[in-house]
């Protein structure tokens, strides 16, 4: 019995967030160009939530994009002309991969960027950190030995 609990906890908290935000009034009824709709809504970002691609967001400009899209599909433009449609509207910054150019070139690098200072700047900090204690005297041994009663 608790495995069925559990698998219908599973099931119904997994489905909705498989589901995407695709609302049942933007379903195409071709469902050739409704395929390509949602293959490439899952290439686009959500401007408002940014790490969401526009067939997952709930945002109210993801769907007007959703809608979009569905509309250049069901005029006759192919999934490249949707695409530079909406890069011509919205820059690269719209494609969830933006293409490799000198200008996106950043973009792309930042990440190499970002772990490499991260490296630099932990072996800088390992080099700064405390010098180790300089080895004790015979003096110091000494009185180390008296307090330790060892002679």
């Amino acid at each position: 019995m608790r495995h069925v609990l559990f698998g219908l906890v599973l099931a119904f908290g997994l489905l909705p967030g498989l589901a995407g935000a695709v609302e049942p009034d933007e379903v195409l009824g071709n469902r050739t160009l409704e395929t390509r709709a949602r293959a490439l809504s899952s290439e686009l970002r959500c401007l408002v939530c940014q790490n969401q691609s526009i067939d997952d967001s709930g945002a109210t400009l993801a769907r007007d994009l959703r809608l979009l899209v569905r509309e250049r599909l069901q005029a006759g433009d192919s999934d490249g002309q949707v695409r530079d449609y909406l890069v011509s509207r919205y820059g690269d910054f719209i494609l969830l991969k933006p293409p490799l150019r000198p200008e996106t070139a950043l973009l792309w690098a930042m990440p190499a960027l970002v772990l490499g200072t991260a490296v630099i700047g932990l072996l800088l900090a390992r080099k700064r950190a405390a010098p180790s204690p300089a080895p004790l005297d015979e003096g110091e041994r000494a009185a180390l030995d008296r307090l330790l009663g060892r002679g």
